[in-house]
């Protein structure tokens, strides 16, 4: 969801922009662009729809120098996709510009009253009315801009994230938040002086720093080529910035020789989950530690229940951890759309406890429904995969998932991290109030740490899916089915082919077929069964034999070995045999290559699918 660049140093700026916007592009936009300062003082915008590639064809022929420069790709909220409203704006006397995150709520109120103040707009963007609005103030308070910012982010109602150049101001670059991430990365260059580098995450600094500062909301920074880095908040009091270490390598941001990062990060997956369990799951000692339960156990012992809030696959890893936590732990648990629970004033109780689960760890639903439930007393714990996040420092504790930047819209390797993450919880949880006998407590732990083998197996062993994907290319629905803890993997399933493919698919529990879906069956519907030899198999079988005696092309997902299920369909994918509350580690990997397979065959964009936004930022 739009993605944010700045420099400021002694390199040329634009190389680094480009490159950065670049590294950006998994977050989803329609249109880029990117502003600089020459060292004679000429501040230069260049904007273009469609890719970045767009942008730098536009750019070749232009005067690119400069050593300070901003650079957006924007995804359209207000205003349609094209070049005028594509970011950078300028401020109508053509002294700053700025780029922008996030949903300004009060535009329209604050854009009339600059009109009536003599201002004219060339854009429908928010962003604009933005910009227009920090200088209007400047000119207001004859004031510095670094001080107008302050005082016009005071005016705003919304969310976000901003870097600003100032003309008049070459040897200084302004950033601020609110809501919208902002991470600044401080390098030394090459004669030992501080250089600056913006990004709307990690992934456009790690290639040139890993010392960063993540700005927190309502935090404004001036970063100057003499002075440093000055952070200060709204009421111009001074912050001190903590600086981190980023735990991140260039060489998880590329490709690495596959042909789409998200085939990539399916097949990282046992080595993610390994790393993901290793030194939680204890298998010698047979324990689980997570320190984050560890330091508030009496929170979880006491609590009246669980809620978890949740989006899009987040949603679909929290069911499977409902199931398990109640299963384990013998506490209610309830998983919440996280876009109703914030809007529908929810009963929350001192002694609930309210899980978010993101992988960004900044959707904006979710964190809006953590601050809800904080406002109520609820203890906050979070789940997220990125350090540092705005759920990582709302929360009270958490876990991260440590399964490394996942840059594939389509999320494949953090769902897995977010359902083993959650076994893991609810083991944790389960230990502390002894709510499962010692032999099982020590089963499901050995279990949970065969699980990344098993899954490189599954990947060894589904090589063909390829193969045959081609085949339903020309189908326009499709049906997944499954019952227990693989309802909610039915669900992924449905939503990972509904989301790369652009094929129209629904996920069911399979005995709900008979009360609707059903009457959509016949000989080109494909359905596809998550069918293992555990939990109600036979009644699967039951529903398999329904599907087929009307036609429907069967798909199945089955433990090895098994015939019954394999006798009865058209294609099927084989898994290791698991406990049952394991399966959708296991079964979701055909699932994910399936969807993957079809998207290729479809010729579409898998890596940056058509509307879709990698983290979800604004409502």
């Amino acid at each position: 969801m739009c993605g944010i660049v700045g420099y400021i140093g002694e390199q040329e700026a634009y190389p680094i922009l480009i490159k950065g916007l670049h590294r950006l592009e998994y977050r989803g936009y329609d249109s880029a662009g990117v502003s600089l300062i020459n060292p004679k003082g000429k501040l230069s915008v260049y904007k273009a729809t469609g890719k970045v590639s767009a942008l730098e064809e536009k750019c070749a022929a232009e005067d690119l120098s400069g050593t300070i420069g901003i650079a957006h790709t924007r995804w359209a909220t207000h205003g349609e996709p094209n070049a005028v409203n594509a970011h950078p704006h300028l401020s109508g006397s053509g002294n700053l510009s700025l780029v922008h995150n996030g949903i300004i709520e009060n535009y329209k109120s604050l854009r009339s009253m600059l009109e009536k103040k003599g201002m004219s707009f060339c854009s429908d963007t928010d962003t604009e009315v933005l910009v227009q609005l920090i200088e209007y103030t400047q000119q207001t308070y004859h004031c510095d801009v670094y001080t107008a910012v302050q005082r016009a982010l005071k005016s705003v109602v919304g969310a976000y994230a901003i870097a600003l150049l100032e003309k008049a101001h070459p040897d200084q670059l302004i950033c601020a938040r609110k809501g919208s991430p902002l991470v600044i990365g401080v390098g030394t260059d090459a004669r030992g002086g501080k250089e600056f580098y913006v990004g709307s995450d990690a992934t456009p600094i790690i290639e040139y720093t890993n010392q960063v500062v993540y700005l927190k909301d309502e935090e404004i920074a001036l970063m100057d080529r003499k002075g440093g880095l000055e952070v200060v908040n709204l009421s111009n009091i001074k912050q001190t910035p903590e600086m981190h270490t980023l735990q991140l390598s260039l060489d998880e941001l590329e490709k690495g020789g596959y042909p789409h990062f998200m085939l990539k990060e399916i097949w990282e997956q046992p080595n993610a989950l390994r790393t993901c369990i290793r030194g939680r799951l204890q298998v010698k000692d047979k324990d689980v530690l997570l320190s984050g339960i560890q330091d508030h156990k009496e929170k979880f012992l006491n609590a009246r229940r669980i809620i978890i809030c949740a989006c899009g696959t987040s949603w679909h890893s929290a069911l499977i951890g409902k199931y398990f936590i109640e299963e384990a732990a013998q506490i209610p648990v309830e998983v919440e759309y996280a876009s109703e629970f914030r809007y529908r004033n929810p009963v929350i109780y001192p002694d609930d406890v309210v899980i978010a689960v993101s992988q960004s760890g900044e959707t904006a639903d979710t964190l809006a429904a953590i601050q809800l439930a904080e406002q109520k007393g609820a203890f906050l714990y979070g789940i997220c995969n990125v350090i540092g996040s705005s759920i990582a420092r709302a929360t009270h504790s958490g876990t991260y998932l440590h399964v490394g930047p996942e840059i594939g819209v389509a999320s494949t390797k953090a769902f897995t991290g977010q359902v083993i993450t959650l076994c893991l919880l609810g083991l944790a949880i389960a230990k502390e109030k002894h709510t499962l006998s010692d032999e099982m407590f020590h089963m499901l732990v050995e279990e949970l740490q065969r699980i990344p083998d098993k899954m490189q197996w599954t990947l060894e062993h589904n090589k063909h899916i390829d193969q045959f994907a081609q085949m339903f290319t020309y189908c326009r629905n499709f049906l997944f089915l499954g019952r227990g803890y693989n309802y909610p993997l039915a669900l992924e399933g449905a939503l990972k082919l509904k989301e790369i493919s652009y094929i129209h698919a629904e996920g069911y529990p399979a005995a709900e077929m008979k009360h609707g879906p059903i009457a959509l069956v016949d000989e080109e519907m494909p359905v596809v069964f998550i069918a293992p030899k555990r939990g109600m198999y036979e009644k699967v079988v039951s529903n398999i034999q329904e599907i087929k005696s009307r036609k429907g092309k069967i798909i199945s997902v089955v433990t090895e070995g098994d015939k019954t299920v394999r006798n009865m369909s058209d294609y099927t994918f084989v898994i290791p045999d698991t406990r049952d509350c394991f399966v959708p580690l296991l079964a979701v990997i055909p699932l994910q290559l399936l969807s993957y397979y079809v998207a290729v065959a479809k010729g579409r964009n898998v890596d940056q699918p058509r509307n879709l936004a990698k983290s979800v930022t604004v409502e």
